[in-house]
């Protein structure tokens, strides 16, 4: 070691042991030596000046990243519901239309002993009238329908026939006395047994009011003008079904 290093080694040391000693440039505390808050400001600086806009570059391209990623996985997930949601609807249109084909062709097997908006009762069909009209337009209007205002034949027959009138309304049968008083016929012609003469309600007929039409009428039978508008009741006879 030459004399010059040797002198700055001493320098060194006595200045170790110094506690702290200021100087122009630096700072030094027991051997070790600190570079003064402008160098290391200036060093934050040009760290913060270089680093920061990689930090914040990176930053962005991974928030980027992540927001990519969870809009694809959204999109995924509504176009994976939409195609489980399309399916679905396919395959219950599929089978509802299988289910159509099948009752079209049940219903076209099926047998109907009377029109779908008549109703059976013991071989005959009935159709009871939504709106009201007079009795001589219910036995047109029921020869229209290839029928004729109701003929009574049987206890089982008035008492099914009273019963629905009751929730339907008073109605029309073909029974009256146009043609002689006091002389009661059915449209088709026959006259009034005896043994139903019980179904008329008490007192009637009484023929009051020119009353020459029969009528339903809460439990039995009343005479009224045939110009009154009520409902009616059409008959038919039901149709055979035979198995093809």
């Amino acid at each position: 070691m030459n004399d010059s290093a040797e002198g700055r080694v001493q320098q060194l040391g006595s200045l170790d042991e110094e506690h702290l000693i200021p100087s122009g440039t630096r700072y030094s505390l027991k051997g070790f030596r600190f570079q003064s808050p402008y160098v290391l400001k200036k060093t934050a600086g040009y760290l913060c000046h270089g680093l920061g806009p990689f930090v914040l570059q990176l930053f962005c391209l991974t928030l980027s990243t992540i927001l990519l990623l969870a809009i694809l996985v959204k999109v995924s997930n509504v176009a994976y519901s939409h195609g489980q949601e399309q399916a679905k609807k396919e395959k219950v249109y599929k089978e509802m239309y299988i289910l159509q084909t099948q009752l079209k062709s049940q219903i076209n097997r099926l047998c109907r002993p009377c029109p779908w908006d008549w109703t059976v009762f013991q071989g005959n069909c009935y159709f009871f009238s939504k709106f009201q009209q007079n009795w001589n337009d219910s036995v047109n209007a029921c020869r229209k329908l290839d029928a004729q205002l109701v003929v009574i034949k049987s206890d089982d027959e008035q008492s099914f026939l009273q019963q629905t009138s009751k929730e339907k309304g008073y109605a029309w049968m073909g029974l009256s006395d146009l043609k002689h008083e006091g002389r009661w016929h059915w449209v088709d012609g026959s006259h009034l047994l005896f043994s139903f003469m019980k179904y008329w309600n008490k007192g009637e007929p009484n023929n009051e009011w020119e009353e020459d039409c029969a009528e339903f009428r809460g439990d039995g039978w009343n005479d009224a003008p045939c110009t009154i508008k009520k409902y009616w009741i059409c008959k038919k006879s039901a149709m055979s079904c035979t198995e093809k």
